[in-house]
C-alpha cells in the first residue's frame, strides 16, 4: 500500500508519499480502506518530532478516518467486511489502509457523508471524554472552552448547548467570536483584548464556571483555576504555553476544585 511517510523531523516537505507494508490485522483489530482522513494539530507535531506515536502504533501520522471495513480479526463481531465506518486511530490514517482496534470503530452517523465523517472520531471522543464523562458537564452548568474556534472548540460548543450548559468561549479576534456565536457560544472573550477572569467572574456574577476545558497548559493554569466556581473541574488536553508552571494551592482547598489531564491519543 502507500503511505504519507515522515522522513525527518521537519516542515511540511519532509512528507513523502511512499509505498510499505500493509498493516498486520490482529485480532481485535478492524481493517479499514481508507476513504477520507483529517489533520490535527498532533499530525503537525509529529511531523515536526515534537509527538511520537505510543508504542507500538502506526509510524504513520493521523488520528482519525473513515472508510469500508475490508477485513476484520476472529475475535471482532460487531463489524463486517463492508461497513462503512469512521475511527479514531493511534496513528495510521494517512495510508491507504490502517488496521485498528474494533472498540475505536465509529457507525458514521445518519446524515453525515463517509467523507465528512472522517473529521469527527477525533474531536467527538475527545469532547466526550473529557467534558462529560470526567468533567460531568450537566445541564444548567457552566463551561468555558479555551480556543472556541478550533476543531474541539468548535465541536465542545455544540454538544454543550445540546446538553443544556451556558458555554463561553475564548479565541484570539472577532472573526472566531462571531463564529463561535453562530454556533451557539453564549459569551465570547477575546483573549487578546480582554482578561478572560474578569470576564467569567463578571457574567457569573463573581462565581466562574463550573467546567473548563483547556489546551493552553502552563501559561493559563493559575488563572483558570481563579476562573472556577466552587466544586469547579478543570481538564488540560493541551500544553501550548508549557508543561511547567507554578500554581497557589490555597486556591484549590476552600472550593474544592479538581484538575485533572487526558490524552485520547494514548
Amino acid at each position: 500500500m502507500k503511505a504519507i511517510v515522515i522522513t525527518t523531523a521537519g516542515g511540511p516537505e519532509v512528507l513523502q508519499l511512499q509505498q510499505v507494508e500493509d498493516p498486520e490485522l490482529k485480532d481485535d483489530e478492524v481493517l479499514i480502506k481508507v476513504e477520507a482522513t483529517a489533520l490535527n494539530r498532533a499530525d503537525t507535531l509529529q511531523r515536526k518530532g515534537a509527538h511520537p506515536p505510543p508504542k507500538g502504533a502506526s509510524p504513520y501520522p493521523d488520528l482519525e478516518c473513515s472508510g469500508t471495513v475490508q477485513a476484520v480479526g476472529k475475535n471482532v463481531s460487531r463489524w463486517r467486511v463492508g461497513d462503512q465506518v469512521c475511527a479514531l486511530l493511534s496513528g495510521g490514517g494517512y495510508a491507504e489502509k490502517v488496521a485498528v482496534p474494533a472498540a475505536q470503530v465509529l457507525p458514521v452517523p445518519l446524515g453525515v457523508s463517509l467523507k465528512d465523517a472522517a473529521g469527527l472520531p477525533e474531536v467527538a471522543c475527545t469532547v466526550w471524554s473529557t467534558v462529560f464523562m470526567m468533567s460531568r458537564l450537566s445541564a444548567g452548568e457552566t463551561f468555558l472552552v479555551h480556543g472556541g474556534s478550533s476543531g474541539i472548540g468548535t465541536f465542545a460548543i455544540q454538544i454543550a448547548k445540546a446538553k443544556g450548559a451556558t458555554v463561553f468561549v475564548t479565541a484570539g479576534n472577532e472573526e472566531k467570536l462571531a463564529f463561535c456565536k453562530k454556533l451557539g457560544a453564549d459569551v465570547c472573550i477575546n483573549y487578546k483584548t480582554e482578561d478572560f477572569v474578569s470576564r467569567v467572574k463578571e457574567e457569573t456574577g463573581g462565581k466562574g464556571v463550573d467546567v473548563i476545558l483547556d489546551c493552553i497548559g502552563a501559561a493559563y493554569l493559575q488563572r483558570n483555576l481563579d476562573s472556577l466556581n466552587f466544586d469547579g473541574r478543570l481538564c488540560i488536553i493541551g500544553l501550548q504555553s508549557g508543561a511547567v508552571t507554578e500554581i497557589k494551592l490555597n486556591t484549590l482547598l476552600p472550593r474544592r476544585l479538581t484538575v485533572q489531564g487526558a490524552g485520547v491519543r494514548a
